[in-house]
């Protein structure tokens, strides 16, 4: 780790992993320049964008690293590589902070000796509105993060700092993973090193405003998680820092099949009726409090489109449990999906033993 400022205070370096999101780029370094505690430098690592978020970094003050396209945890572990500071603060580029965020993320791991990885969550709004669905994954990503807050056993890197010592000793992100690699770095690291979801950290996140790609992240990010789950350890991750409710999953799933089956010819179809609606109304009792976020937030008229959303990402996320389950169960490469050990960062391509 290197050695803090003569002033005493560890100095703090932003690595901002980027692809094709030339969008929010600018939102994204304003906000970070506008920061109360500013940063000793800014890496951004461009990770083959073929839209202008090149030309919009290299307007602003920081590093640019251009690199051909390999994933997020590539960018981010050529980031660090690429820093010096002796707190890295990783931050998705659709995301803009508060003005106090890199100050309260600083102050987190300084009053803290054991906490090695503090994270933040999203704001209740989207950095640019682009329609309901956007809405409903932007309230819902708040709701559940804040839910959440306390020692998670998931690492946030999409708004989190970390302390170069701490990363260094558990081992960049496993490049291999193009989604769940912070649940995957979490687990990895919770054994030696607390981690801390804190709410009054807070960035302002453009999300997915499809519904189809928002269904597809959710189901190909779900499926995987069956794996790590299904591992023992103390560094497993808890069903309670999930996004989506096992409880609320397993009874709109419960309600789905019972309407589903009363259409079938020779079923029992008043029985099976009863059924759905049961489960549907143990799902609506179970995320109350959710629904009464919304209902506060954005209003009564868009609770009906909150409710439907929610249901589909539920439903989504029970079909990727089947399978994942199914696939735990008849493959051997599956449920060895987190048992490798990634490479450390002197070994990884531009690491300094390619230097």
């Amino acid at each position: 780790m290197n050695e803090p400022t003569m002033t005493g205070r560890p100095t703090v370096s932003v690595v901002v992993p980027n692809y094709n999101y030339a969008k929010t780029l600018g939102a994204c370094l304003d906000a970070v320049l506008a920061q109360t505690c500013p940063p000793a430098e800014i890496v951004v690592v461009d990770d083959g964008s073929s839209d202008d978020s090149v030309r919009i970094a290299e307007s602003y003050p920081c590093t640019v690293v251009s690199t051909p396209n390999r994933g997020v945890s590539a960018a981010r572990n050529l980031g660090v590589l690429k820093s010096s500071g002796d707190i890295v603060f990783f931050l998705d580029s659709d995301i803009a902070l508060r003005p106090d965020a890199l100050q309260r993320a600083v102050a987190a791991l300084e009053s803290d000796p054991g906490l090695g990885f503090v994270c933040g969550v999203y704001d209740d709004v989207p950095l640019f509105d682009d329609g309901p669905v956007e809405r409903y994954k932007v309230l819902h990503g708040h709701y559940w993060r804040v839910r959440a807050a306390g020692p998670v056993h998931a690492a946030f890197f999409s708004l989190g700092a970390v302390r170069r010592s701490v990363f260094e000793a558990a081992g960049p992100l496993d490049e291999t993973l193009r989604a769940t690699e912070d649940v995957e770095y979490g687990a990895r690291l919770a054994p030696f090193s607390r981690i801390e979801l804190r709410a009054d950290i807070v960035g302002r996140h453009d999300d997915d405003d499809r519904l189809g790609i928002l269904l597809r992240k959710q189901f190909t990010r779900s499926v995987p998680l069956v794996s790590l789950f299904a591992e023992r350890g103390r560094g497993r991750p808890k069903l309670a820092e999930t996004a989506y409710r096992p409880a609320a999953v397993a009874l709109l799933c419960l309600s789905a099949a019972g309407f589903a089956a009363a259409m079938l010819p020779g079923a029992p179809s008043q029985a099976l009726v009863v059924l759905g609606g049961a489960g549907l109304l143990g799902y609506t009792v179970v995320e109350r409090r959710l629904l009464n976020f919304a209902r506060r937030r954005a209003g009564l008229r868009f609770l009906p489109v909150f409710y439907g959303l929610h249901a589909l990402m539920n439903l989504t996320t029970g079909a990727a449990a089947a399978v994942g389950g199914v696939r735990w169960l008849l493959s051997a490469d599956f449920r060895r999906l987190y048992a490798g050990s990634p490479k450390p960062l002197t070994q990884m391509p531009g690491g300094p033993a390619d230097a």
